[in-house]
C-alpha cells in the first residue's frame, strides 16, 4: 500500500496484524466482564475513534456509545498539564458501568481527570481502558484497566494517534522521525 506517511516515520513500532489480534483479545476479556451490564463505551476524542470502533466491535455486548472531546496536547508534543473539555457527553451516566477508551495512557493527566469527573457524575464503575500504554511518562496515579501495548518514550503516531491531526489514518503505530516534529 502506498502511502504518503511512511517518508515520516522512523520505524514501525506495532503492526496492523499485531493491533488486530491484541484487540480482539480485549473482546473477549471486555465481554467476560461486562456481559449482562449493559456499558457505556466511552471514547475520548479524537484519538481513540479508530481504537473504539474496532474495540466495540470486538466486544459484542449490549451497550451504548459516547464521545467527549478533551485537549491538553494543544498541538505540542508534551501534555500542557491541563485538561479542558471541548465536547461533553449528552447523557445522564449514573449508575452506568463506564468504558473509557482512551488512544495512549501517557502522562495520565486526562486520564485522571477523566475519571475524577465520571465519579463525580455518579457512574456506577470506571474502567480505563487504552491502546497505548507509555508509563515511562506517567505523571498522575492512573493506570489502565486494560492496555494494548506497552510503549518506549518515544513519539508514536498511527491507528487514531496524531501529529498536528495528522498520521490518525496509518494502519499502525509508527514512531515519527524527530525532525518532523522539531520543526
Amino acid at each position: 500500500m502506498r502511502s504518503e506517511m511512511e517518508n515520516d516515520i522512523l520505524k514501525v513500532l506495532v503492526t496492523e496484524e499485531e493491533i488486530k489480534a491484541r484487540i480482539a483479545e480485549m473482546g473477549d476479556a471486555l465481554y467476560e466482564k461486562f456481559q449482562g451490564k449493559d456499558p457505556l463505551f466511552l471514547s475520548v476524542l479524537k484519538g481513540s475513534f479508530v481504537f473504539m470502533a474496532d474495540l466495540v466491535r470486538a466486544c459484542q455486548l449490549k451497550s451504548d456509545v459516547e464521545f467527549i472531546a478533551v485537549s491538553s496536547y494543544e498541538n505540542a508534543t508534551v501534555s500542557s498539564g491541563r485538561v479542558k473539555i471541548n465536547h461533553d457527553i449528552q447523557q445522564d451516566i449514573t449508575g452506568r458501568h463506564l468504558i473509557i477508551v482512551e488512544d495512549i495512557l501517557d502522562s495520565g493527566n486526562t486520564l485522571a481527570f477523566l475519571r475524577d469527573y465520571f465519579k463525580a457524575k455518579g457512574a456506577a464503575s470506571i474502567t480505563i481502558v487504552t491502546l497505548l500504554d507509555k508509563p515511562s511518562r506517567r505523571t498522575k496515579a492512573v493506570t489502565a484497566d486494560l492496555a494494548g501495548f506497552v510503549v518506549p518514550d518515544e513519539f508514536v503516531v498511527g491507528y487514531g494517534l496524531d501529529y498536528c491531526q495528522q498520521y490518525r489514518n496509518m494502519p499502525y503505530i509508527g514512531v515519527l522521525k524527530p525532525e518532523v516534529y522539531s520543526k
